[in-house]
């Protein structure tokens, strides 16, 4: 009769759960996934891009009031400094993308519950200084001078 030893090893690693994604990563895979989905079934139709800035208008207009008037004025100014870049829904927050790809993204607090909203450019935005720079900026309001500063941020990505 053989007799079976569990390793220590396995037992450790059971007594460590995983609790995996949070509800709230969960629900924004769930909504990229809708917005895929969304963007497949509209295919190259010449009012795909007027929806996909009504999906991102409607979005910000659900956002909580510090939020949403965060969002609203980051919309303005990109739309203002890189008219080139496509509005779109990226994992159920506002962002903005140059050949399909997203080049700045604005994720708000609520939804993660965090202290403070993101804006955020990956790598597509020309924004290289040196071998560091910053690409995620916290946000708790807007001043003129942040206003400014993105602004001139937008336009450095997008040149």
């Amino acid at each position: 009769m053989k007799t079976t030893q569990q390793s220590t090893k396995t037992s450790a690693t059971t007594a460590k759960s995983f609790d995996g994604f949070t509800a709230e990563e969960r629900a924004a895979m769930k909504e990229h996934a809708k917005e895929l989905k969304a963007s497949a079934r509209r295919g190259a139709r010449a009012d795909k891009a007027a929806e996909e800035e009504a999906d991102v208008v409607a979005k910000i207009a659900e956002m909580q009031d510090s939020d949403r008037v965060i969002a609203e004025r980051i919309h303005a100014l990109v739309k203002a400094n890189a008219p080139a870049w496509a509005p779109k829904l990226w994992y159920g927050m506002p962002a903005y993308a140059r050949d399909g790809k997203v080049v700045c993204f604005f994720q708000c607090a609520e939804k993660f519950k965090a202290r403070y909203a993101t804006l955020g450019f990956n790598d597509g935005a020309n924004l290289d200084d040196g071998a560091m720079w910053p690409t995620g900026f916290a946000l708790k309001e807007l001043t003129a001078a942040d206003e400014a500063r993105i602004a001139e941020l937008v336009r450095k990505a997008a040149s």
